[in-house]
């Protein structure tokens, strides 16, 4: 699995490093943008609604993210629970996106996930797969849903 290029310490030393740039940027990700050194050039990513391939596409959905919170939330926050090294290669963060909806009844969205980064002979992370923890159809319909009163 290891590179010429990178000893096993070398390739452990990187993983905690992206475990900390991990740590230090998913929670702020509808505000500011990723530094995407940690990440391959042909990064695959997979979620309930996209699947796409490649660092630059991996780009714009970040900034699709912080664009649409902008427009359409008054508040989005991702709330990062843990990271954490699940195997060899491999990086387990667990979360809850919460945001109130920018329209007059202000409903709420909520739901929790999990992304497994998986990290290439470099111990950059080639792969991004998220979980979420109910189907997208099901989080939509919170758009409906009349939020508190202020």
């Amino acid at each position: 699995m290891l590179n010429a290029h990178l000893s096993s310490q070398d390739y452990s030393a990187k993983i905690q490093e992206a475990i900390a740039i991990l740590k230090h940027e998913l929670p702020t990700l509808f505000q500011k943008d990723l530094s995407y050194d940690i990440y391959s050039h042909d990064i695959f990513f997979k979620d309930p609604v996209n699947t796409f391939k490649g660092k630059l596409n991996y780009r714009i959905i970040f900034w699709t993210l912080r664009f649409h919170g902008r427009l359409f939330f008054t508040e989005l926050c991702f709330d990062l629970h843990d990271v954490q090294q699940a195997s060899e290669n491999t990086i387990r963060a667990d979360w809850t996106v919460r945001g109130t909806l920018r329209l007059p009844w202000k409903p709420k969205l909520c739901f929790n996930g999990y992304s497994i980064y998986s990290l290439n002979s470099d111990a950059l992370i080639s792969e991004h797969i998220d979980t979420w923890d109910r189907p997208p159809g099901e989080i939509l319909s919170q758009f409906w849903r009349r939020g508190e009163k202020e």
